[in-house]
C-alpha cells in the first residue's frame, strides 16, 4: 500500500472539503493519485445522494447580493436536511460561492447555474461532493436574477428570506433597502396590478363571488362585490399599492414619488424557507 503523508491528505482536504479519514482513505486508494482520490470522494457523494434521495431537504440558506456598479443582482437557495448544517459557517461560504458565480456569470436558469465551473468542477458536481462529506441531501433549489438602473439586495437575519428589487432609476441605496425590506416582509404578488396574472385575477373573482353569496348577498351584486373585493387584494398584495411598512399613511409607490416622480420599481425577487 502506497505511504500516504500528512501534507497530502491536507491538501486534498483543503481541495475537496472532505474529512481527514475520507482524505487518507481516498489517497490510499488511489495509489496517491490526486485527480482520482478527488473522483473517489466524488463517488461516494453520488452514493450517499442516491441513498438520500427521498429524504426533504426543506433547510438551508437564502442568499442574495449584488455587484459592484449595483445594477445586477441575484438570489439563490441552498437546502440541507437540518438547520444544523444550515448554520454551519462553511455550508454558508459554500453558497456564497455559488452565489457570486451566478452573479459574474449570470446564467439563464437553475439549471444553467447548476452547469458552471467553479474551479476545476460544476456546481452540481461539488453539490454532489458536498453530500458525501455532510452526510445530507443538498439542493440547488433557486437561482433568479435582476438587471436594472438599481438593484438593491436583502437578506433577513437567520439567511431563511432574501429578495432583490430592481429600481428604474439610479437612487440612494436606503430606499432600495426600503423597498426590498418591504418585498421581504409582504411577500407582494406583483409590481402593480397590471402585473398580475389572468389566472389568479379569474380566482380572486370567483372567490369573492362565494364570499358574497355565503353572506347572502344578492346575486345581482355578487360581481360587483367581487370587483371590489378584487381592488383590496390588488391594494394589498401588489406592491407598488402596499402600505409602505415604514409609514403606512404611504403607499410605496407614494414613498418612490417622493424621492423622484418618475422612480418606479422595475422587477422584484424574493425567496423563503419554510419558516
Amino acid at each position: 500500500m502506497t505511504q500516504i503523508k500528512a501534507a497530502e491528505v491536507s491538501k486534498l482536504r483543503k481541495i475537496t472539503g472532505a474529512g481527514m479519514m475520507d482524505c487518507k482513505k481516498a489517497l490510499q486508494e488511489s495509489d496517491g493519485d490526486f485527480d482520482k482520490a478527488i473522483e473517489i470522494i466524488r463517488k461516494k457523494g453520488q452514493a450517499v445522494a442516491n441513498k438520500r434521495a427521498d429524504r426533504e431537504a426543506t433547510e438551508g440558506v437564502v442568499l442574495a447580493k449584488v455587484n459592484k456598479t449595483k445594477n445586477k443582482g441575484a438570489i439563490i437557495a441552498l437546502n440541507c436536511e437540518t438547520d444544523f448544517v444550515a448554520k454551519n459557517a462553511d455550508f454558508i461560504k459554500f453558497t456564497q460561492s455559488i452565489l457570486d458565480l451566478a452573479l459574474n456569470e449570470e446564467p439563464s436558469n437553475l439549471d444553467g447555474l447548476k452547469g458552471l465551473k467553479l474551479g476545476d468542477s460544476t456546481v452540481q458536481d461539488l453539490i454532489t461532493e458536498k453530500v458525501g462529506i455532510i452526510g445530507e441531501k443538498l439542493d440547488l433549489a433557486y437561482y433568479d436574477k435582476i438587471t436594472a438602473p438599481t438593484v438593491t439586495a436583502y437578506i433577513h437575519p437567520g439567511n431563511k428570506l432574501a429578495s432583490i428589487v430592481g429600481l428604474s432609476l439610479e437612487a440612494d441605496s436606503q430606499v432600495g433597502k426600503d423597498v426590498a425590506m418591504q418585498v421581504a416582509a409582504m411577500s407582494p404578488v406583483a409590481v402593480d396590478k397590471e402585473g398580475v396574472s389572468q389566472k389568479v385575477i379569474d380566482t380572486e373573482i370567483e372567490i369573492g363571488k362565494e364570499q358574497a353569496k355565503r353572506e347572502g348577498k344578492p346575486d345581482n351584486l355578487l360581481e360587483k362585490i367581487a370587483f371590489g373585493k378584487l381592488n383590496k387584494f390588488f391594494k394589498e398584495n401588489t406592491l407598488l399599492n402596499q402600505a409602505f411598512v415604514k409609514e403606512n399613511k404611504k403607499t410605496v409607490k407614494q414613498y418612490l414619488q417622493e424621492q423622484n416622480k418618475e422612480l418606479t420599481v422595475t422587477e422584484f425577487k424574493r425567496f423563503t424557507l419554510n419558516i
